[in-house]
């Protein structure tokens, strides 16, 4: 049984509930909030980068381009060439043997 599965199975004490939190050092304690509004923050910024993403195709869309494609190019161009002209070649050989 894990540490946490029981957490509510205890009495409180006499002084009132148990504050697990003075199980944490205040090193400890400080580092985790840190920590935490490091990741809300960089959340708060993936979604901002996210929705300028989104903008752009939009205008990708407006200038006549397929965003479809558009993402496609992005994804491939992410790929070693070499593996990319692997990928190719094989996708050839496999169209090819479908379709014949």
């Amino acid at each position: 049984m894990s540490q946490f599965a029981d957490r509510s199975a205890r009495a409180p004490s006499p002084a009132g509930p148990i504050d697990e939190s003075d199980a944490l050092g205040g090193v400890a304690r400080d580092h985790l909030k840190a920590f935490v509004a490091r990741i809300e923050r960089l959340e708060e910024d993936k979604a901002n980068v996210s929705a300028d993403i989104k903008e752009v195709y939009l205008e990708v869309k407006s200038m006549g381009f397929d965003p479809k494609v558009m993402r496609k190019v992005i994804a491939l161009r992410k790929i070693d060439r070499q593996e990319r002209q692997e990928m190719e070649a094989l996708l050839e050989m496999y169209f090819g043997a479908v379709e014949s």
